[in-house]
């Protein structure tokens, strides 16, 4: 699929196109970036972004997603990102295994999609991900490896938000959806077994951190009970941030537990 996306890509050390040429990506000026065995290419330039998430951390988040137990969120992303008119691709900003990515690209026949992360484990599984998706590795934090002005659609799905990157790579028409935990997202798990909390002021950081460039279009409340069995909830919690910080043992929960999805999917529209 890169060869799909190459026109939309930009080099993230000066800015120029790139072209797909003997197994790597090359800008005008000669910078290079090889295009691994697994189908995806590294397009960091400057300092190294962290590590991402580890493999096992990649396998949770495959198992749960792929249970259905988000199949609400889901839906709410994809009706977001339809909303779009402009031209151009899906970026998936922190895309993970492109889970959101290939459910929005099943609703938008004629599009493709990019998938942008930094962890080489999600990569590998984004890279096949959907036939019409490529994955492509960077520093979310940093200039994005896209040409300005390429996505119609740009998704952040519990990741960081870069927005003056993402202003910079999104059409004129296009929508920037943003799905962010609330601080009733798992509340059943978080005393139980020690999790990292939702800051309570997390939405309004988000306001504050995008309103100079976006205007809230649209906003979506998806809230719901999952019933979850033991090995469901061990797969929540290793996908996330509370992996890092060796939560407590699940077998203090009832199995099945039921346990609290709660995130606002927002649309948001560059700022006249």
């Amino acid at each position: 699929m890169l060869s799909d996306v190459i026109g939309d890509l930009a080099c993230t050390v000066c800015g120029t196109a790139t072209a797909l040429t003997d197994g790597a990506v090359v800008c005008r000026t000669g910078h290079s970036f090889d295009v691994a065995r697994h189908g995806y290419v590294s397009m960091v330039g400057g300092r190294r972004p962290p590590t991402g998430d580890s493999a096992d951390m990649v396998a949770a988040r495959a198992r749960f997603l792929g249970a259905g137990h988000f199949e609400p969120l889901e839906r709410a992303v994809v009706a977001a990102a339809t909303s779009s008119a402009a031209a151009g691709c899906v970026v998936d900003l922190g895309a993970g295994t492109g889970h959101y990515l290939a459910r929005v690209l099943d609703a938008l026949a004629e599009r493709t999609g990019i998938a942008l992360d930094s962890s080489p484990a999600a990569l590998r599984r984004a890279a096949r991900c959907h036939p019409r998706a490529a994955a492509v590795g960077c520093d979310v934090w940093s200039t994005l490896p896209v040409r300005t002005g390429a996505a119609a659609v740009v998704l952040d799905v519990f990741a960081p938000r870069n927005a003056d990157e993402t202003i910079r790579i999104l059409a004129p028409g296009g929508v920037f959806v943003v799905a962010a935990p609330t601080e009733a997202h798992l509340r059943e798990l978080v005393e139980p077994l020690d999790l990292v909390r939702v800051d309570d002021d997390k939405e309004r950081r988000i306001e504050d951190a995008l309103r100079a460039s976006f205007v809230e279009a649209a906003t979506e409340l998806v809230e719901h009970d999952m019933r979850l069995s033991h090995d469901d909830v061990s797969d929540l919690v290793g996908m996330g941030p509370s992996a890092r910080h060796a939560p407590a043992p699940v077998t203090s929960l009832p199995d099945p537990a039921t346990v609290t999805c709660s995130v606002r999917v927002s649309t948001f529209v560059a700022r006249p």
